[in-house]
């Protein structure tokens, strides 16, 4: 054969990784696979730069102290060649929206009501990338939203969708619920196209905000995200934002739940995480009675574990408190004499709006015997 017609060993070898990878991918569960470059998003650093310097962050500093790393994967490893990124789709049955009008249930957004994600996607990634690299014989890292990595535009780069007006991802197939987890390689792979944007004209994720979280399309300022409040946040939450949190517990999922694309995600995966049955629909009552210990035990495995038992029960009483439900008035009491002053403080705002102004007034015993700073200023916030 002619030395020009022989296949290119390069090309032949970079198919066979590339066909490997995704079909470990496909065996594994995941729904998507697609192969970007370790330069794909070169527009990254400015936009963090801009998020960051608008203070959009919050408290969140671990973002600015790794801001070079999280701009450049060729930063955080710079021998990292090819990107491969996995989505597996998570969407749920019906309307999660349908739980904020039972102002006694609990809203656990609906990414967080089976075991962690994080868990489970890095088990599974590490299995391929064990495969991929005895096959490969290629260094590989793999990466699952904890490590300094920009998922999102590394995902739209490789052509699993795109970044909506929410700024989460947006699947042709699977809306706007998806998983992502990355495998980093220092092999040289088969690159995808990415995908462009078709939100068109659309703003449904944006007016769906409860808080008004979103300055602009395709901007986010998480201070005022209840996602943000309510996981990442560890102090007391804006009297102003309390409101609108309804009966929100742990996340929100109201603008991914707004996109017209999840209609296509109907399809659901054949090893698509199922939610707890016990996390669906969980009533507020029982949320505000639970120890640490009880915490810790009924959300063994779930992501809500991580935020602890004293921020948990803070949203929880905020949720009571915007539930006009007089029975809670009891357990809430109880939490006037909590050992976090966290909870404490909202246990008195909580209270503040379920009893009746002369019921409240009496509780200043309580306020007399409190010597937290900040405790003290939700009972002067009160009027007590």
């Amino acid at each position: 054969m002619d030395e020009a017609a022989r296949p290119d060993k390069a090309e032949k070898r970079r198919r066979m990784l590339t066909d490997f990878v995704k079909a470990e991918a496909k065996a594994l569960g995941f729904d998507l696979c697609r192969i970007t470059l370790s330069d794909a998003m070169p527009q990254a650093p400015e936009r963090l730069a801009q998020f960051l310097g608008a203070g959009y962050h919050g408290t969140m500093e671990w973002m600015a102290d790794t801001q070079a790393r999280r701009a450049d994967p060729r930063v955080l490893w710079g021998e990292v060649r090819s990107i491969v990124l996995f989505g597996l789709n998570y969407g749920p049955e019906t309307d999660p929206r349908a739980l904020l009008e039972k102002p006694d249930k609990a809203a656990i957004s609906v990414y967080a009501r089976n075991r962690d994600y994080h868990d489970i996607i890095k088990g599974r990634l590490k299995e391929i990338a064990t495969r991929f690299a005895a096959r490969s014989k290629e260094d590989v890292k793999v990466f699952v939203d904890t490590a300094p990595v920009m998922e999102k535009p590394l995902a739209a780069a490789a052509g699993l969708g795109w970044q909506g007006k929410h700024t989460n991802l947006v699947s042709r197939e699977f809306g706007s619920w998806l998983f992502l987890g990355s495998m980093f390689t220092t092999a040289d792979l088969l690159i995808d196209e990415p995908e462009r944007d078709r939100c068109g004209s659309c703003h449904a994720c944006l007016a769906a905000c409860p808080t008004d979280a979103f300055p602009a399309p395709y901007r986010i300022d998480a201070r005022r995200c209840i996602s943000y409040l309510t996981i990442e946040h560890k102090g007391p939450i804006d009297p102003a934002l309390r409101i609108r949190i309804g009966n929100r517990i742990y996340g929100c999922d109201d603008c991914l739940a707004a996109c017209p694309w999840n209609k296509f995600a109907a399809a659901a995966a054949e090893m698509k995480l199922k939610a707890r049955d016990d996390l669906n629909e969980p009533a507020i009552a029982d949320l505000l009675t639970l120890t640490d210990g009880e915490f810790r035990t009924f959300f063994s495995g779930s992501p809500v574990k991580r935020i602890g038992r004293d921020r948990f029960v803070r949203n929880v009483l905020i949720a009571a408190g915007n539930s006009a439900d007089r029975t809670l008035i009891a357990p809430c009491l109880a939490l006037l004499e909590d050992a976090a002053p966290v909870v404490r403080a909202m246990a008195v705002w909580a209270l503040s709006r379920l009893m009746e102004a002369e019921e409240f007034q009496a509780l200043s015993l309580y306020r007399e015997k409190e010597a937290d700073e900040a405790v003290l200023d939700e009972w002067r916030q009160v009027g007590v």
